[in-house]
């Protein structure tokens, strides 16, 4: 094996700097490495005259650690991507030794005896080729990280007659490759790390209560499939679109857009019911109940004793107590658990059980229920109190406080607004900034819509059964004619069957109960 300058005697004079500084501009445009790799595959061909070629690069993956094919082309044909070609780094093969010592190589196929996998591709991707050449590329730290490879279907030339200056030109093009390669790999690494960082953020969110699961991980799905129904609308959004680096700022946004939540008490972010604090103090109430039960049997036992001859009547009053102890009890129960409304008879009937009385372990006549818990019962909507809702609320705050501290680059600046704005309403009525439709910037209209639709179709929610797709669009229907919900987005919401697309995906059958939503619109 001998290191070969590339032959570039073919490519004379004048077109060679010019095509460089051309291509020194392409590779540093590439946003992608397959497409990267294959301006430089397409420019060593080039200038060294190659017929085939083929980048390896190095990669730690489940398939194993070694080299990777990321792209060929063979003589007569375009570049290829993934040819689903590796090398094992133990293979000792050319491309092996090259990656290993970081040194160029030239083999002449006649001269030399190539292992069996060296053989095998040659036979396969360039079955006339007579001699192969290999460069190593270097990252910016002078770490090899893959290989380029060409071969040539004729013999080399035997007195390798350059350009002035060809190999450091061929090898500068290397350099600035590698470099480039280099730099992509680490923005691609970030933006890995960083997407997998928000996706364990929502998931920790998710996990602090089993009542909100999988939420910040299916408002993104809301998010994109309307937005992407914004892109593709050309009446009342033909003037709205999303690039890549769009795309990307709004899925940041869409998953953190909960992260605030992280600061809010579990007791009651987890709050179940209307009694729920540590725990369901329902049980608590339900062995109050179980002592009054206790002294309406010792009060009838006792009154047997002392008048035998009136057990009968006795009886029946014991029996009528016990069931209406049974009815409160059971009535209870029913509100603790919370509801989209509560009558204004039931919240008296709370009150008046609790100017029941009750004896205590001590003797001491006590309320049936105390104040707390009777405030807590007549909660109108939900399991939620004004000030735990306001708690509850105080996410948003903390929400904007988290992501207007960090220190998004400009392609994600965007974010706090999109995350932040997903409960204000169109009139300005929403919560934290009191924002109007007219401040708000489409994305962060979507997002509204998004979060909505999920909570309300959700199925975790302990408080209420999840919400039919009739159900759910009569609710958002409404809230979009009190001007909480943008009427452009929402229109498009209904006819572009985001809603359905979403419910297949990720709803019971039972709530699929809508084909047309025309009289939703």
């Amino acid at each position: 094996m001998t290191t070969l300058i590339p032959d570039t005697d073919i490519r004379e004079g004048k077109e060679v700097l010019p095509r460089l500084l051309r291509v020194a501009q392409h590779l540093s445009e590439q946003r992608d490495v397959p497409r990267l790799m294959d301006a430089l595959l397409r420019e060593a061909r080039f200038l060294c005259n190659a017929d085939s070629g083929w980048v390896w690069l190095y990669r730690d993956s489940p398939e194993g650690e070694g080299l990777f094919c990321l792209c060929a082309a063979t003589a007569g044909s375009a570049v290829r991507e993934n040819p689903a070609l590796f090398r094992s780094l133990e293979g000792g093969g050319l491309v092996e030794t090259c990656f290993a010592d970081g040194e160029p190589m030239t083999v002449v196929l006649a001269d030399q005896n190539l292992p069996d996998d060296d053989q095998a591709l040659l036979a396969e991707l360039a079955p006339e080729c007579l001699a192969s050449q290999l460069w190593p590329l270097y990252n910016h730290e002078g770490r090899v990280t893959g290989v380029l490879q060409l071969a040539y279907q004729r013999k080399l030339p035997s007195n390798l007659q350059r350009l002035e200056n060809g190999h450091l030109i061929f090898q500068s093009l290397l350099t600035y490759g590698g470099t480039a390669l280099s730099n992509l790999t680490q923005v691609q690494d970030l933006k890995a790390l960083l997407d997998a960082f928000i996706k364990v953020l929502a998931q920790a969110i998710d996990a602090k209560s089993p009542h909100t699961s999988a939420h910040c991980q299916r408002v993104p799905v809301i998010t994109e499939l309307l937005a992407q129904a914004a892109c593709d609308d050309q009446e009342q959004f033909a003037d709205f679109s999303l690039d890549e680096d769009g795309w990307y700022e709004l899925h940041v946004a869409a998953w953190l857009h909960d992260c605030g939540k992280l600061a809010t008490p579990d007791s009651v972010l987890d709050k179940s019911t209307k009694l729920h604090t540590l725990h369901d103090r329902i049980d608590e109430v339900a062995s109050r109940f179980a002592a009054l039960r206790a002294e309406i049997c010792f009060r009838y036992e006792r009154d047997c004793l002392i008048t035998p001859q009136l057990e009968p009547s006795l009886r029946e009053r014991m029996e009528q107590e016990i069931d209406a102890l049974t009815g409160d009890l059971t009535f209870l129960e029913r509100i603790n658990r919370g509801g989209e409304a509560m009558a204004a008879e039931d919240q008296q009937r709370v009150r008046d059980i609790a100017a029941c009385r009750w004896t205590d372990a001590w003797g001491q006549s006590k309320p049936l229920l105390t104040d707390d818990e009777v405030y807590n019962l007549c909660i109108p909507r939900g399991t939620l109190t004004p000030e735990e809702r306001q708690v509850i609320n105080g996410h948003m705050d903390v929400t904007l406080d988290m992501l207007g501290s960090l220190p998004f680059p400009p392609k994600l600046r965007q974010v706090p607004e999109y995350a932040g704005g997903h409960h204000e309403k169109m009139d300005g009525s929403g919560f934290p900034l009191g924002l109007t439709r007219d401040q708000m910037s489409i994305p962060a209209r979507i997002m509204a819509i998004a979060d909505i639709f999920e909570a309300l179709t959700a199925k975790e929610r302990p408080y209420k059964t999840p919400l039919k797709l009739s159900e759910a669009l009569v609710i958002m229907q409404r809230m979009r004619d009190n001007d909480h919900l943008d009427p452009d987005l929402y229109r498009l919401f209904i006819r572009s069957r985001v809603w359905r697309e979403y419910g297949e995906r990720h709803l019971d059958p039972v709530q699929l109960d809508v084909e047309d939503a025309s009289a939703f619109e």
